[in-house]
């Protein structure tokens, strides 16, 4: 006899475990045996006040950026739509059935406040690539470039002499930001860079080489 549903039928208790809904070879289960977050609070706490109430856990914040890194969301607001219905990710977040989502706003007061100014970014990623070398997973002993080419979306009527370098009111905000922070990458972010003047009595002129 051929069955029918006669509606949703509610019921007072649910036998449930994210565990076994999350497929033994999912991503965020190899990276989860692989990632240790442990010392983040630690590494944030002098970032935090001792009053007040407790705020969102780092580690749950970082694990959602991981989730958005690895699976291609680029919108903080999409990512936190996708952790709120994807059971995997909520997994990952150690959030169970019930936890909260913490709302989009959050990831930007913190990846451009405690997480920018705490540096944590960056210790997160030099931690997975010393976990890599750990493992085996990288031995130093090559390397790789990549020479895409891309074909540039600009206008030409717009354009600057690459031999003349850029104008001073060329560059807008976002991109001086850009280029502090690739500074702060090559030169270690404390270190003063102080240009040498030449041997010949002619005043020190700046080379800019652009490379693609």
């Amino acid at each position: 006899m051929m069955g029918e549903r006669t509606g949703v039928q509610e019921t007072l208790f649910y036998g449930f475990s994210l565990e076994q809904h999350v497929p033994d070879n999912h991503l965020l289960r190899s990276i989860d045996r692989l990632i240790d977050l442990s010392g983040i609070r630690e590494h944030l706490r002098p970032f935090y006040s001792t009053m007040g109430r407790p705020s969102i856990d780092p580690e749950l914040l970082i694990r959602m950026l991981l989730i958005g890194y690895c699976m291609g969301i680029r919108s903080e607001r999409r990512l936190c739509e996708e952790v709120h219905l994807n059971l995997a990710y909520r997994w990952f977040c150690q959030l169970g059935l019930e936890g909260a989502v913490p709302d989009h706003s959050t990831f930007s007061k913190n990846r451009h406040g405690r997480f920018r100014e705490s540096n944590l970014l960056r210790e997160v990623f030099e931690m997975t690539v010393r976990h890599c070398i750990e493992t085996g997973m990288v031995g130093g002993e090559g390397f790789a470039v990549d020479a895409s080419l891309i074909q540039a979306d600009t206008n030409r009527w717009l354009a600057v002499p690459g031999d003349e370098g850029l104008p001073p009111d060329a560059a807008g905000h976002a991109v001086k930001e850009y280029l502090a922070v690739l500074d702060d990458a090559a030169f270690g972010a404390s270190t003063p860079v102080v240009p040498k003047r030449l041997s010949s009595p002619q005043p020190p002129r700046t080379c800019v080489k652009w490379q693609s």
